[in-house]
Formats: structure tokens, C-alpha cells, sequence
């Protein structure tokens, strides 16, 4: 029998870059998924979901269905990939959870579930010695990559891809969740994931986490305007192919390989998709305002200790995500607004947008206080979310481990 802990993750800053090339800067929670998995004699895969108290199961087999909208999507999307990609991989297991995550908040419960479905049916079949995991995953940022390529249905190395669970995502959170460190934030370039730096917290602050009570479900309303965005950094990415002749796959390949602005005017002169050139133009800001200049600003903020320069550059990537991006709504606007007001060092929203959570960082001796009067102020202006909002507190966490 297993144990596995796979934690949620805050998403300080990386908005929509993951699966365009571009960088995040990460950190897992103290709050995630834990795990029971023990393997069977057969090749069904049952997992039960013991807060819910509901069950789902299938064969370990490439033609697993996909139940969309449901949560039984997740395992049953890895149990798919697995049996493609490693056929002698035919032993069943028995999985238990329990999660103290908000469910579609923005924390990456779905991720967290996906990975933890991974490690309990991998550990039951022994994948690390197979040969064809020993050809394709060599690192903890390899296995980080295949569980987002799992997730989003990509090729990885040499494995084909398939539907995956119906979001056009990256990788962020599989590798906040696998390679993150704790009392970090870690910054990752991505496609394919490449470590950069660590940065510890700064001494004496912690998070606190608002959830708003608008679930962001990728798999019902919010999936169509998530995979939006996504299709429009890689048309943005096709007009600068089409413009230049070069074989740039992502907006980071083309940035880092030409100057910003020859790729801003390639795709101002290119119409792809659809999409108004304006529409690409404000997807190439933001990603290339995100990416290129906050991250890295903030970076050198942190290794100054610089608090208020961190807070006005956080500011400017909500500004981004609010302007260019168009994925808040008026309650995490409102959150990371009134966070700032009432003393926050840094606020933000965070995940796929158009619902979800606001991280705060604050002052450790008086998170209690903050938490009470963030509450307070919100529910005051939205008191419909009374009953399903959260708040609560959160230390930078360490990543997912399996204990046999």
C-alpha cells in the first residue's frame, strides 16, 4: 500500500505563460490531496473520492471514455494515457482521497488529483523500470512536463498524445506540485520545463488565500473562454511563422530568438484565426509583459528584499490580467483591490481566471487580522457568496511524496 501527499499550488505570477513558453514563478501549499492506493490482482482502476463519498472505476485500457464535466475525467484520462504509453502497464488499484482544497478556486485541485492518480497507478505498476519511462523521463521537470502533457492530451518525447481531460493548459501546476520547494517561490521557463531560480520567501511573510465562491471549472462554462486565450498565443505564434519564416513554436521560442519588436510588428501586419490583429497584439502584451519583464523584475525585488517594488510589480500583472487578458470578474478584481487597501505587501489573482481565488502576501504576526477584515470587506460587497467563499492561511509547501 501507498500514501501520497500531492499539494495545490499559488500561481504568485505566470498568468496564462506556461503553455505559450514562457515563465511562472511557483509555490506549492500546506493544503492538497492525500491518497490511499493499493494494487489488485486485476486491471481495474477504482477510485473513490471519500469527502464526496462517490466512486468511480475503469479498466486499465486506451480506450477508457471520457465522462466530460465529471470528475471521474481526471483518473480516467490518466489511467488512458498510461495504458497507451506503457502497454505491459495492466495492473488495477484501489485509490482512496480526501482533499482540503477548494474545488475550481484556482489552486489546481484538478491537477493535484491528476497527479496523484499518476504516482498511485505508476507505483502499482512499477513505470520507473520500465524501459520506456527510462527512454522519456529523466528528471523531476520531465515527469512534471508528462503529467501536464497528460492533463492536455500533448506528445511528450516519445509518447503520442490524445484528448487529455479537454483544456488546451500547460504545466505550471505539475511542476509547482513535483518540483517546488518549501518556503520557496520557483521560477520556471517552460516548453519544455526549465528550472531558473529559487527564491526563498522574504522573512516574516506568509500567504493568505480568498476564494472567491465563483468556481473557474475548466470542464463546464469557463473551458471555451480558458481554451480561448490559449488559441490565441498560438495564433499569435502562427502569425509571427507566417510573417517571419521561421519556425519559432511559441511566443517565448520567438522572443527569445528576435527582438520584441519585430515579433509585435510581424503579428500587428498578420491576421490569424480568426482573431483580430488587436485581439493578438493584446495577447502578445500581456504574455510578453508577464513573462519577460515582471517575472524577472520581481525576481531581483525578492533578492532585495525589496518589498515595495514587489507590490507595485504584482500590481502591474493584475493590471494585465484585468486590461489585456480579460479572465478576472468583478469579485478578484475587488479582492486583490481591497488586499492592497488593507496593507497587503502583494495581492493578486491567479489560475486560469473567470472565477477563482486571490492570493495576499502579508505580514505573518498579523495574517489572523488580515484574513478577518479581507472577509469581512468582501462579503460585505458580495454577500451572495456568504456560504461558498474561503479564506484561510497557507505557508509556502513542499512538493508531492509517496511513502510505501
Amino acid at each position: 500500500m501507498s500514501q501520497i501527499w500531492v499539494p495545490g499550488r499559488i500561481e504568485f505570477l505566470g498568468k496564462h505563460t506556461d503553455y505559450a513558453g514562457g515563465r511562472s514563478l511557483l509555490c506549492p501549499v500546506d493544503r492538497g490531496i492525500r491518497l490511499t492506493a493499493k494494487p489488485r490482482t486485476d486491471s481495474l482502476v477504482r477510485v473513490t473520492d471519500v469527502t464526496l463519498g462517490e466512486t468511480v472505476e475503469c479498466e486499465i485500457s486506451p480506450d477508457v471514455k471520457q465522462p466530460r464535466g465529471q470528475w471521474a475525467n481526471y483518473p480516467f484520462t490518466v489511467v488512458r494515457r498510461i495504458a497507451r504509453d506503457f502497454p505491459d502497464a495492466r495492473t488495477g488499484v484501489d485509490i482512496e482521497f480526501t482533499s482540503d482544497l477548494p474545488v475550481a478556486a484556482g489552486m489546481s485541485s484538478s491537477s493535484a488529483l491528476v497527479v496523484a492518480v499518476y504516482m498511485a497507478v505508476a507505483a502499482a505498476n512499477e513505470l520507473e523500470t520500465k524501459r520506456a519511462y527510462r527512454n522519456n523521463i529523466h528528471t523531476p521537470e520531465n515527469l512534471a512536463e508528462y503529467a501536464g502533457c497528460i492533463e492536455g492530451g500533448f506528445p511528450f518525447h516519445g509518447f503520442a498524445g490524445d484528448e487529455g481531460v479537454g483544456t488546451l493548459s500547460g504545466c505550471e501546476d505539475q511542476t509547482a506540485m513535483i518540483c517546488g520547494r518549501k518556503g520557496s517561490l520557483v521560477r520556471y521557463s517552460f516548453c519544455p520545463v526549465r528550472f531558473e531560480d529559487a527564491y526563498p520567501i522574504p522573512t516574516g511573510q506568509t500567504f493568505v488565500i480568498a476564494a472567491s465562491g465563483v468556481l473557474a471549472e475548466k470542464t463546464s462554462a469557463a473551458l471555451e473562454k480558458y481554451n480561448s486565450l490559449s488559441r490565441k498565443a498560438a495564433a499569435a505564434a502562427e502569425a509571427w511563422r507566417r510573417a517571419s519564416g521561421l519556425n519559432d513554436k511559441t511566443l517565448g521560442d520567438a522572443i527569445r530568438k528576435s527582438d520584441v519588436a519585430t515579433v509585435r510588428g510581424a503579428i500587428a501586419t498578420t491576421r490569424v484565426g480568426g482573431y483580430t490583429i488587436d485581439e493578438l497584439l493584446m495577447r502578445f502584451d500581456q504574455f510578453h509583459a508577464e513573462s519577460e519583464v515582471i517575472i524577472p523584475a520581481v525576481g531581483e525585488a525578492l533578492v532585495r528584499n525589496d518589498l515595495v517594488a514587489l507590490g507595485e510589480l504584482v500590481d502591474e500583472s493584475q493590471r494585465g490580467a484585468e486590461r489585456l487578458l480579460g479572465n478576472q470578474i468583478p469579485e478578484t478584481i475587488a479582492l486583490a483591490s481591497s488586499a492592497r487597501e488593507l496593507g497587503a505587501t502583494a495581492a493578486s489573482a491567479f489560475g486560469a481566471g473567470f472565477g477563482g481565488s486571490v492570493w495576499a502576501m502579508v505580514s505573518t504576526t498579523g495574517a489572523q487580522d488580515f484574513l478577518n477584515a479581507w472577509r469581512d470587506s468582501y462579503l460585505q460587497r458580495f454577500p451572495k457568496h456568504a456560504s461558498v467563499a474561503r479564506f484561510f492561511a497557507t505557508d509556502a509547501g513542499g512538493p508531492a511524496v509517496r511513502v510505501a
